[in-house]
């Protein structure tokens, strides 16, 4: 297992008990940003977690996060290497008491994640992976479990809903397969529910997704043996990219093994 996915999801966890402490405290400090949506305590407590132990460990590669991502394109242009961080993923339902809300790493190089780490606090689960170097889940600090995207089962497919962003697009594009049930998620989680084998699609059409909520998740799903396409005119077209002048995140559908 590769030591850098490892060492992410050592951060990860770490980021994730500082959010837990905030939740527990009562005290959310919520506040609405320029687009409405949600900021607390604990995602700057996390932000600022990560984004200083990524510094410790990885010395001299950037960091692009949620709560620090007002930086120029000239300037990301150069990056070769960054990491792309959502310290708190699923804010809304980190607000509503819900516990599908996450911490997302990944590193990225030449335009794509090569590797990354999403851990869920509530549930304490951590899951790692990247392209060519395997997908790995583990369990209240427990042993590291291979896990491995699925085949389509011949009853049908079981497909992801995001449960803040439903559009009509997603509707429209799911009308061309055989979809035998659907799961409503939140953030990242939708992702690892691929990589594991419990979900077969994961489409999001709307607009809305940033870089950072897609990243890490997509290295997981790589990892597992799965993909996560960008879309063109309804058709898969390639991964996903990264460190775009845009960070916006196109549409884009997350699949288990062909």
């Amino acid at each position: 297992m590769d030591e850098r996915m490892t060492t992410l999801a050592a951060i990860a966890e770490a980021a994730g008990a500082a959010i837990m402490a905030v939740r527990g405290s009562g005290d959310l400090g919520t506040v609405l940003k320029a687009d409405d949506s949600p900021l607390t305590r604990a995602d700057l407590a996390a932000h600022r977690l990560i984004r200083d132990a990524l510094t410790e460990h990885f010395p001299g590669v950037p960091v692009l996060s949620e709560e620090g991502a007002d930086i120029p394109y000239a300037e990301r242009a150069g990056w070769r290497r960054l990491f792309i961080v959502d310290p708190l993923d699923g804010t809304k339902e980190f607000v509503k008491d819900l516990g599908e809300f996450c911490v997302c790493i990944a590193l990225a190089a030449d335009g794509f994640p090569t590797l990354g780490a999403v851990h869920l606090p509530v549930w304490d689960k951590t899951y790692v992976g990247g392209l060519g170097l395997g997908a790995f889940r583990r369990e209240a600090g427990g042993p590291w479990r291979a896990i491995a995207a699925r085949r389509p089962a011949p009853g049908g497919l079981t497909v992801l809903a995001s449960r803040s962003h439903p559009s009509p697009e997603t509707e429209a594009f799911l009308a061309g397969f055989p979809v035998r049930e659907r799961i409503t998620a939140g953030s990242a989680l939708k992702f690892c529910l691929v990589a594991e084998g419990a979900a077969d699609l994961y489409p999001r059409l709307g607009r809305g997704m940033h870089e950072w909520d897609a990243a890490a998740g997509q290295a997981v799903v790589e990892g597992a043996g799965g993909s996560v396409s960008e879309l063109v005119d309804g058709k898969p077209a390639g991964r996903l990219a990264v460190n775009k002048p845009d960070l916006f995140s196109p549409p884009f559908v997350a699949a288990g093994r062909p």
